[in-house]
């Protein structure tokens, strides 16, 4: 986890400290990621958020209440939070009622004393409203959807502050408990392990545990009518929910539903996860799984942390979804385990998950990485567009472009035939380990394939991330 300590917004409250401490500052209104300037917020680190909400279907209103379990990381007269769109009722710091503002995405809060470095604090934030849901350049519709029997929430790079006051950024990873209350006889399917489920006056509420530290986009929650399935293989606890309407929509195949399609590669997941712990090192959670709803307007699957979510459209008209499974189950290591420093990172995310698909392809007899890297090749003319995009820092409105997953994953296959297969999936093994739970950065994956492969690397990966040609000489 990275420690936030970005940037003084407020001039120095010096009368509010004490004699030989540091002078008490306002918490700077974004972490410094200049894709996203004022996403996530500076001055504190967040360990765990409670999130107790209940959701009406019928009125599509959320009430929640947030506790967030933080440290001082300066001394702080003030500090943010990011909310988008719900009605603040109270703010409490420390037990005490504390005061508040609001502006645009920005909930800042002052405490009624100042908060020293290094100081342990909680503060809880009782919220209502209706959530929105966003509409994203690249992915379309995003965030919190309203379905037809309840509530969906996938999206990134924002989407957590639609529905919970949050640090929003991925440098700031915490854990998780996630009481969510809903009528009786919906499902409630969140992140991690099933701790609880208790129901009385006709609501239920489910408990979802997550203490495996979560990037702020990765928390889901889904409310509706599902087929659920648990179980545990190699001692790893899945929990796989489909939307019953999807078993009778048509598929490709005379006879088979997308539920049945999705069902199906669904139910692979205990294989896809140990044949891709064979190349990239230990699964990094202890729990896994998948959701795919009847939600028309969702055109994307996405790595939600041990539950992925996956749109519909990838089971439609298909024999198989198998690909996209691996693709976000690839994420559980890059993306998840490994949560970005920033957004212009994302390659590291989406190569490696593309990657992934490729190796699977290997596996199935499908085709070889080297095969589908020749394809790419020949598909895109030295012309295209596609070479244009610098996918080492891509910008704001190129962060989910096609090249970003498939140049990405050129990238990733390039290096292996560089630095030979022994040195390649040591790296794969070394990065995903020895970072863990740590913001990554594009530096430090050169950096350390520069040790492992005792090859100087930069002017390989300058051009495959940072020159907007195609490479030549191939």
């Amino acid at each position: 986890m990275i420690r936030i300590m970005i940037g003084i917004l407020c001039a120095v409250l010096t009368a509010a400290c004490a004699p030989g401490s540091a002078p008490s500052v306002a918490g700077a209104s974004g972490v410094g990621d200049p894709y996203f300037p004022f996403d996530g917020n500076g001055g504190y680190d967040v360990g765990r958020y409670v999130l107790d909400v209940a959701y009406d279907p019928p009125t599509d209103s959320l009430t929640g209440t947030a506790e967030i379990q933080a440290r001082a990381m300066q001394a702080l007269s003030s500090f943010n939070l990011d909310l988008v769109g719900l009605d603040v009722r109270g703010v409490t710091v420390g037990g005490q009622p504390a005061r508040w503002s609001r502006n645009a995405g920005e909930l800042t809060i002052t405490p009624g004393r100042p908060l020293p470095a290094d100081e342990s604090f909680t503060t809880v934030v009782q919220y209502e409203g209706v959530p929105q849901t966003l509409s994203d350049p690249q992915l379309g519709p995003s965030g919190f959807f309203h379905t037809d029997d309840g509530a969906l929430v996938v999206g990134q790079p924002d989407v957590a502050a639609t529905w919970f006051p949050v640090n929003d950024h991925p440098s700031d990873t915490a854990a998780y408990t996630l009481r969510i209350t809903a009528p009786q006889g919906l499902e409630v399917i969140a992140n991690g392990l099933l701790a609880d489920q208790r129901t009385s006056s006709g609501m239920t509420t489910w408990t979802w545990q997550a203490d495996e530290p979560m990037a702020s986009y990765l928390v889901t929650m889904s409310i509706g009518r599902f087929q659920v399935h648990s179980a545990t293989v190699d001692k790893i606890r899945y929990w796989d929910a489909i939307d019953p309407d999807l078993f009778t929509a048509p598929s490709d195949t005379p006879g088979v539903s997308e539920g049945a399609v999705a069902s199906a590669s669904l139910a692979r997941e205990p294989e896809i996860i140990k044949f891709l712990a064979d190349q990239f090192g230990p699964y990094p959670f202890t729990t896994a799984g998948g959701i795919v709803d009847d939600m028309p307007g969702v055109g994307f699957a996405l790595e939600n942390q041990t539950r992925p979510t996956y749109s519909r459209i990838f089971f439609k008209n298909k024999e198989s979804g198998d690909a996209v499974v691996v693709h976000e189950l690839a994420h559980q290591w890059f993306g998840d385990s490994l949560p970005l420093a920033q957004w212009r990172h994302i390659w590291l995310n989406e190569g490696f998950a593309t990657y992934a698909e490729w190796l699977w392809s290997e596996k199935e007899g499908l085709g070889t990485a080297q095969q589908r890297f020749n394809e790419l090749m020949q598909k895109h003319p030295a012309s295209d567009p596609f070479w244009r995009i610098k996918i080492g820092d891509p910008g704001p409105g190129s962060l989910f472009d096609p090249a970003v997953y498939d140049r990405g994953a050129m990238t990733v296959h390039q290096l292996r035939r560089t630095i030979g297969d022994q040195a390649f999936f040591q790296l794969l093994r070394e990065w995903t380990t020895q970072r863990a739970g740590q913001n990554v950065t594009t530096d430090e994956f050169v950096r350390l394939a520069e040790r492992i492969s005792g090859q100087q690397l930069h002017a390989f990966f300058d051009t495959w991330l940072f020159t907007p040609v195609k490479p030549q000489g191939l």
